[in-house]
């Protein structure tokens, strides 16, 4: 079966022929990848010692105004690769220290990536694959990876229909977003375990994430009561079962486009203050996290810097301290 040919794989339900035209996410049913790296950047339950072998695909399903990563996931930036090259780039990735194989946004070619993870399994893979999606996942696609995916980190971007229809063109985003982190959670019971590494001669213990689910939610400036509701729910259907990621690192991105593409994006932001966090609603958001009094949970602390905003037509994306580059779309191998 050809599940291309009638595209139904997450929640937009397009029905478009991908394999002769292009879906919602603007992909064919070639999967397309920017940069794989080793990224640093992740929580540390992710990112352990050897850093998040992560693999940037190239579409999304979402047309979130704020998104950093606009340009591969908006404006289709990548380069085709097989499912032999795919597997290849995660083999890499396993030879360069990656702790687990990381897929960022690929709610949009699961048939293509379960084909690709399964011939990397095959060639010899055994690090542990981390689903690193929106959140707007088909719990029907997500059961295609059951057994290939034992991590999953999604995000909980809004309980607002209105929110999520303005700000990422998806009104059914919330309910959408329930279902499948309530799949996820259900199906992947937490594990972790402790992995230890000896710098500058000192043995360093870390926790390091083998099974389960790390909910996401990003703070968006003047929408403190979005925050609080989703922490609400993420209280009484997560806790205990799942681990909650809150990040406060929302930054104006200096988006480049047509003035088309500009204008509609800057009536979307408009549903938000478009900048960055202050320091009175860190500070509340502290309050919050303590009211709530979560299992285990992870929150950023503040920071201006802007730096570590990627640019995708680098050969490094990233600053160093951040990633360490094994693959890119334009310049191929970069070891």
């Amino acid at each position: 079966m050809n599940l291309y040919e009638n595209c139904r794989q997450c929640p937009r339900n397009c029905g478009v022929n991908r394999n002769t035209s292009l879906g919602f996410c603007k992909e064919p049913d070639s999967i397309r990848i920017a940069v794989a790296c080793l990224h640093f950047g992740e929580e540390p339950l992710i990112t352990v010692h050897g850093g998040s072998g992560t693999i940037f695909l190239t579409g999304c399903n979402l047309r979130c105004a704020f998104c950093q990563n606009y340009q591969i996931s908006q404006q289709g930036m990548g380069a085709v690769v097989s499912k032999e090259e795919f597997a290849e780039i995660c083999l890499k990735l396993e030879e360069a220290g990656a702790e687990n194989i990381n897929l960022v946004t690929g709610s949009h070619h699961v048939p293509a990536i379960a084909e690709g993870l399964s011939e990397a399994k095959k060639q010899g893979l055994k690090l542990p694959v981390c689903w690193n999606s929106s959140g707007y996942d088909s719990v029907d696609s997500l059961k295609m990876l059951d057994g290939l995916v034992t991590i999953y980190l999604p995000d909980l971007k809004t309980l607002s229909s209105e929110l999520s229809k303005s700000l990422c063109a998806a009104e059914d985003y919330p309910e959408k977003a329930k279902e499948a982190i309530s799949w996820m959670i259900k199906h992947n019971p937490l594990k972790l375990t402790s992995v230890t590494k000896e710098i500058d001669g000192k043995k360093v213990v870390k926790d390091k994430i083998l099974q389960g689910v790390i909910v996401r939610h990003l703070f968006l400036p003047g929408r403190f009561f979005e925050t609080a509701d989703v922490l609400e729910w993420l209280k009484h259907n997560a806790n205990g079962k799942a681990i909650i990621s809150l990040m406060s690192q929302y930054t104006p991105v200096p988006f480049k486009g047509s003035k088309e593409e500009l204008e509609k994006r800057r009536k979307s932001l408009s549903s938000i203050e478009n900048r960055l966090v202050n320091k009175n609603e860190d500070a509340d958001l502290r309050d919050l996290i303590e009211a709530y009094d979560f299992d285990y949970l992870f929150y950023q602390d503040l920071c201006a810097d802007t730096e570590w905003l990627p640019d995708f037509e680098r050969k490094q994306p990233f600053s160093y301290k951040l990633a360490r580059p094994i693959w890119h779309w334009h310049h191929g191998w970069c070891q």
